[in-house]
C-alpha cells in the first residue's frame, strides 16, 4: 500500500479544520449588530473556506467597547474558557476584524494563552494562522491593536470638539434629561440632511406651566436667607411633587414623594436656569479597575470639571427661570455658607464612640450615627417627619441614645455571656446565627444562579424557534454577564472555618477574660471588641430595650487595652 505524500496530508487535515469565529460590536444605536455580526463572518470565511475551513461556533459581542478586556466580555471570556478545555469542539479561532477584538496591548496580553493551548489564531491581514516566531506577525497585529486605540481617541475628540462648538455658537440642546421646571419641544428638523432623512428632530427647553414656578420660588427662598433642608422639608409638607415624581422614569430607586437637600442644591447650582446651554460640566475618566492586575482594564467615572472648563452658549438658548443676577448671587450665599471667612479649632483627637457601626435603630434598623453633645457620646437616627410619612414609617424626628445609659448593661451582658456557665450556650447561639447568615448568603446566590440558567434556556428555545436573533444574543450576552458576576460573589463567600467545641470554648474563655478588662478600657477599645466579635445591637425607644446579635464567629486577636492586654 502506498502512504500519500506529506503534502496530501496536510492537506486533508486542513480540510477538516473547524474553526471558532469571534467578533464584537460596540453599541445598538451607532451600529448595527446583524449587519455587523454578517460582515465580520462573511470576511472569516473567506479566509478559512477556501483553505478547507468551516465555522462550527460563533462567540460575538455586542454592546461592548473595544477598550474592554477580553476577560470583562461575556462572549470573549467564554472562548478563552472553551479554550481550555480538550474536547472544546473547534481546533483553531478566526477573527474577521482585528480593530473589533484588539486594543491597546490587548493583543500581547490574549495571543499568549491561544500558543499556551495550541490553538492557531487566524486573521485576515496575515493571511491565515498568526506565526508565533514570526517578528512581522507581531509587529502587524501590534500595530492594529495601536491604530484601533488611536481610531477611538480621534472619535473622542471629534465628538467633543463638535459638541463644544455647536454649544457656544448654537445654544442647541444636545440631549439628556431636561432639567427640573424644563420640558422638551419640538425644534423642526434635524440640520444634518442625512438624520433629518431618518426622521430625526431637533428639540428645545420650554419651562414647564407648574415646575418652572417652582425653581423660581426655590431660588427667592434660598436668596431671602432660608437654609436647603429647610426648603426641601416645606417642599414635601405642601405635597410639590419632587424631581422624581415629576419624572417617574428618572430615578426610579428613589423614593418619589420627599424632597431631598442634594435635589435642592442641584437646582440652586444649575446655570441652565439662566437660559444660557451649558456642556462639559461632567467628564469621563478611565481609571484602572484594580491597580494590582493592570490586565482588568479600565472603568469609566463621572467627574465634575472645573467652572472654568465649562462651555457656555454665547446667547441665550432658551427661555430663563432666573436672571443672571440672581443666579450669581445664589452661588455666592452658597459659597457662604459652605467655606466662610471663620476658622474653626480642630479636634485634638477623633472623638471616640463605643458603639461606632454597632447600633441599630428599631424604627427603621438603619445604623444610628454618632453625636457628641455636652461632652458626652451619643447615637442618634435623625429622620424628618415628611420623610417618615414618605416611607410610611412611624418614625419620631429624632431617636436619641446617650452612650453612658446602655454601655455598662452591655459590659455586664458580654462578660456574664462569656462566663464559664453560659459559654456553652453562648457557643450555640453564635454557632447558629453565624451558619444562618452564611447559609442565607449562599442560597440566595445559588438561586438566582439558577434563575440565570432557566433564563439562558429559553433564549435559547426562542432562538431555534425563530426569534430575532440580534435581540436573542443581546439577552444572552447580557444574562451570561450576570451569571458571571453572581458566580463570582459565590466563590467571594469566605468558606466557614469549622471549630471544635472544645478549641472554641478555649477561645470563648480567652475573650470572656478580655471582656472583663475591657469593662473599663477607653471606648476605642471597646469599639474594636464589639467589633472582632461581630456584635450588633438593635435599639427599641418605646420599649427602652435593645436586642444583640452575633453576625459571624469571633475572630478574636490581641487588642490593646489602655492599662493592659
Amino acid at each position: 500500500m502506498t502512504l500519500p505524500s506529506v503534502p496530501l496530508q496536510r492537506a486533508a487535515a486542513q480540510q477538516d479544520l473547524r474553526f471558532a469565529f469571534y467578533g464584537r460590536v460596540s453599541t445598538e444605536d451607532n451600529q448595527d449588530p446583524a449587519a455587523s455580526r454578517a460582515w465580520q463572518l462573511r470576511r472569516a470565511r473567506g479566509l478559512v473556506e477556501p483553505k478547507g475551513g468551516v465555522i462550527v461556533a460563533e462567540y460575538f459581542d455586542v454592546d461592548k467597547s473595544r477598550s474592554i478586556p477580553w476577560a470583562r466580555r461575556p462572549r470573549a471570556s467564554a472562548l478563552v474558557e472553551a479554550l481550555k478545555s480538550p474536547a472544546r469542539g473547534f481546533d483553531a479561532v478566526v477573527v474577521g476584524e482585528p480593530h473589533r477584538a484588539f486594543y491597546g496591548n490587548q493583543y500581547s496580553l490574549t495571543f499568549p494563552l491561544f500558543e499556551h493551548f495550541g490553538v492557531p489564531l487566524w486573521v485576515p491581514e496575515v493571511g491565515g494562522p498568526i506565526d508565533p516566531a514570526n517578528e512581522a506577525h507581531d509587529m502587524i497585529m501590534g500595530v492594529f491593536g495601536g491604530l484601533s486605540k488611536g481610531e477611538r481617541n480621534r472619535i473622542k475628540i471629534r465628538v467633543r470638539s463638535a459638541m463644544a462648538a455647536i454649544t457656544a455658537t448654537e445654544g442647541r440642546y444636545l440631549g439628556g434629561r431636561p432639567p427640573y421646571g424644563y420640558e422638551l419641544v419640538d425644534a423642526g428638523p434635524h440640520p444634518n440632511p442625512a438624520k433629518a432623512a431618518e426622521g430625526k428632530r431637533l428639540r428645545r427647553l420650554v419651562p414647564h406651566p407648574a415646575y418652572s414656578l417652582v425653581v423660581k420660588w426655590i431660588f427667592a427662598q434660598f436668596i431671602g436667607g432660608r437654609g436647603i433642608f429647610d426648603i426641601a422639608e416645606d417642599l414635601t409638607r405642601q405635597g410639590v411633587p419632587s424631581p422624581s415624581a415629576a419624572d417617574p422614569t428618572r430615578n426610579r430607586h428613589r423614593v418619589q414623594i420627599a424632597w431631598s437637600k442634594s435635589a435642592v442644591r442641584v437646582i440652586i447650582t444649575n446655570p441652565r436656569y439662566t437660559g444660557r446651554q451649558v456642556w462639559n460640566k461632567q467628564r469621563k475618566d478611565e481609571v484602572l479597575l484594580d491597580v494590582d492586575d493592570v490586565a482588568l482594564g479600565h472603568t469609566t467615572k463621572l467627574r465634575w470639571n472645573d467652572r472654568d472648563q465649562w462651555v457656555w452658549s454665547e446667547r441665550q438658548a432658551h427661555q430663563p427661570l432666573v436672571s443672571v443676577e440672581d443666579f450669581q448671587r445664589a452661588q455666592a450665599v452658597l459659597a457662604r455658607r459652605g467655606h466662610g471667612p471663620a476658622t474653626h479649632k480642630p479636634h485634638r483627637t477623633r472623638r471616640p464612640y463605643a458603639f461606632r457601626g454597632c447600633l441599630l435603630c428599631g424604627y427603621c434598623d438603619r445604623r444610628m450615627q454618632g453625636n457628641w453633645n455636652n461632652d458626652q457620646a451619643y447615637s442618634r437616627c435623625r429622620f424628618p417627619a415628611e420623610y417618615a410619612l414618605a416611607n410610611k414609617i412611624a418614625h419620631p424626628k429624632v431617636v436619641y441614645l446617650r452612650e453612658a445609659e446602655i454601655i455598662g448593661d452591655i459590659d455586664a451582658w458580654l462578660t456574664t455571656a462569656f462566663s464559664p456557665a453560659r459559654i456553652k450556650s453562648t457557643i450555640e447561639a453564635m454557632t447558629e446565627q453565624a451558619d444562618d447568615a452564611e447559609n442565607t448568603a449562599i442560597t440566595q446566590l445559588r438561586k438566582r444562579l439558577a434563575t440565570c440558567d432557566q433564563r439562558l434556556s429559553q433564549y435559547r428555545a426562542a432562538l431555534n424557534a425563530g426569534a430575532d436573533a440580534v435581540h436573542v444574543a443581546t439577552w444572552i450576552n447580557e444574562t451570561e454577564q450576570e451569571r458571571a458576576r453572581l458566580e463570582c460573589e459565590l466563590g467571594s463567600v469566605p468558606p466557614s472555618h469549622k471549630v471544635s467545641s472544645h478549641g472554641l470554648e478555649e477561645l470563648l474563655n480567652w475573650t470572656g477574660e478580655l471582656a472583663h478588662a475591657v469593662v473599663h478600657a477607653h471606648p476605642q477599645d471597646k469599639a474594636q471588641l464589639y467589633t472582632e466579635l461581630g456584635l450588633t445591637m438593635t435599639y427599641y425607644p418605646e420599649k427602652k430595650s435593645w436586642k444583640p446579635r452575633w453576625s459571624r464567629l469571633p475572630h478574636v486577636q490581641m487588642v490593646c487595652v489602655r492599662g493592659g492586654t
